[in-house]
């Protein structure tokens, strides 16, 4: 009856310890998961930074190309109408005052 009942605690001694490590590799098992996911987690950050930054180099180039396609218009328009002011401006003014003094 003694030995049967020293056999019964060391198996649930055993269980126990089986138990505990159980647990522990769990643990381990958990962090080693964490730690993996905060690996992907800052890797796919890091991509996702370069490709903001490639793309805002990209959008920035496109809308300076833009701007200055603008800017050449307006300054080409600008040209135009001076030199219609400087052919017309006296045509203009005697149609201004010829309609002002009908």
């Amino acid at each position: 009856m003694q030995d049967m009942i020293r056999k019964i605690i060391e198996a649930d001694n055993e269980a126990k310890a089986l138990n505990e490590a159980n647990r522990k590799a769990a643990e381990e098992e958990k962090l080693k998961i964490e730690k993996e996911a905060e690996a992907i987690y800052k890797q796919q950050m890091d991509n996702a930074k370069k490709e903001i930054a490639k793309n805002d180099d990209y959008l920035e180039k496109r809308y300076n190309r833009k701007w200055t396609n603008i800017q050449a218009k307006q300054a080409s328009a600008l040209i135009k109408l001076k030199a219609d002011y400087e052919q017309d401006c006296d045509r203009w003014v005697d149609d201004i005052v010829r309609r002002v003094l009908e």
